[in-house]
């Protein structure tokens, strides 16, 4: 029972969290402050009763585990801190709670690992759902993809060239494999070549697009992010009023994806679903 409870205070925190987060670009750390309290005091409360150090132990390590990886991310320039924040906060939250016994991995690394699993398809979605709201943005991905079109073929020229010598190689040396199976992986294989090329490009575009504006330094707010800026780090009301007092008249502001609610998608995924990596493995 008390289980499912954290699980759920996970849930509808990781989920103020994240609509917070879309909102205004920023994560109040009143919100995992308060979650990894919670996730403390009853791990503390299950050894009293269980008179074990079992249930602190892996809170702990969990909570402060994920809080390193979390800095980490942070001072990589990849997260902001309220992301890193929130994820420790999980881990104080679900170090010791069991309520998947389908999962391969224990609950808080399943958590972990599907971060980044439902984290990628959701950071995709938004950068669709994000050109949709700025047309500029599929214009310069159609005017890359023409500019790259050279590129494009003669990479795949290539890909076919070294993949049609594969074959041969593999019809020598490789047991088991005939000619259409060899032609099949290579068709499959040039596709996804191509597959990824477009990602690439189109990630880029909506990162040079979509993610830095230049601005009138009046509309500069408090949390926007300035583009030279290495950590995701909000600027402050006083950075706000220097930056307009400097004489200035445009800044470069960027974002990211608002990426907070990628964490309660992911906790949901691996309660009711569970490993995505495990899922992926057997697709492929």
């Amino acid at each position: 029972m008390l289980d499912w409870f954290l699980v759920i205070i996970a849930f509808v925190g990781s989920f103020i969290a994240g609509v917070i987060d879309l909102k205004t670009t920023e994560i109040p750390d009143q919100i995992p402050y308060i979650m990894a309290a919670i996730g403390v005091i009853s791990c503390v409360i299950q050894a009293i009763v269980s008179n074990s150090f079992s249930p602190v132990l892996y809170s702990f390590t969990a909570g402060i585990g994920f809080l390193a990886f979390g800095i980490f991310m942070y001072y990589t320039g990849q997260w902001g801190g309220g992301d890193a924040k929130l994820l420790s906060a999980l881990g104080f939250l679900l170090g010791n709670v069991s309520v998947n016994e389908k999962l391969f991995f224990p609950l808080p690394l399943s958590l972990f690992f599907n971060v980044f699993f439902i984290g990628a398809i959701y950071m995709i979605l938004y950068a669709i759902v994000l050109t949709f709201m700025n047309k500029k943005i599929w214009f310069e991905f159609l005017h890359q993809i023409k500019s790259n079109t050279k590129m494009l073929v003669l990479l795949n020229i290539t890909i076919a060239f070294i993949l049609i010598l594969f074959g041969i190689l593999s019809m020598n040396f490789l047991v088991g494999l005939n000619f259409m199976e060899l032609v099949f992986i290579e068709v499959k294989l040039v596709f996804i070549v191509v597959f990824l090329f477009f990602v690439w490009r189109f990630s880029k575009t909506v990162e040079d697009v979509g993610f830095k504006r230049k601005i009138p330094v009046s509309e500069l707010k408090e949390g926007d992010v300035l583009l030279d800026s290495k950590l995701w780090e909000g600027l402050t009301k006083e950075q706000v009023k220097e930056i307009k007092k400097s004489g200035k008249k445009h800044v470069w502001i960027k974002e990211g994806v608002r990426f907070g609610m990628a964490f309660p998608l992911a906790l949901l995924f691996t309660i009711f679903v569970g490993d995505g990596l495990i899922l992926l493995a057997r697709i492929i």
